[in-house]
């Protein structure tokens, strides 16, 4: 389901022309927050895979049929939801420039994705 920003639109009221704007600040926030789970996910796959962050695989090891991909998909999803709550109360019902905080989203996430892909992360292992 896509969210789109709608555009200024101008109600009349009697002789005066009142004109109102659609917030974005909530659909800018989960975008912003699913951005960053994403590259949260892709950073800590790629930590994972260093020799001297040993202890940091252990972690992440929540649950041994799974490994350590239950705590590096556990712990974005903890970033997820920090980070949406985080941007949710502080732009809740601001209009803000929408395609910013889309084109930030994508960039942070195509940074995830990148750093989810073997001939990337073995660099560091």
């Amino acid at each position: 389901m896509a969210v789109t920003q709608l555009p200024k639109t101008a109600a009349t009221k009697g002789q005066e022309q009142v004109e109102t704007r659609v917030a974005t600040g909530e659909a800018a926030a989960a975008f912003l927050a699913g951005g960053i789970g994403c590259f949260v996910l892709g950073l800590l796959v790629t930590l994972a895979e260093m020799p001297a962050l040993v202890d940091l695989k252990n972690g992440l090891n929540w649950m041994n049929p799974v490994g350590p991909l239950s705590g590096k998909t556990g712990v974005a999803m903890i970033a997820f939801l920090l980070a949406w709550g985080v941007a949710h109360f502080t732009i809740r019902g601001k209009d803000v420039n929408l395609k910013t905080y889309v084109i930030v989203a994508g960039v942070l996430t195509a940074l995830g994705f990148l750093m989810t892909f073997p001939p990337f992360f073995e660099l560091f292992a």
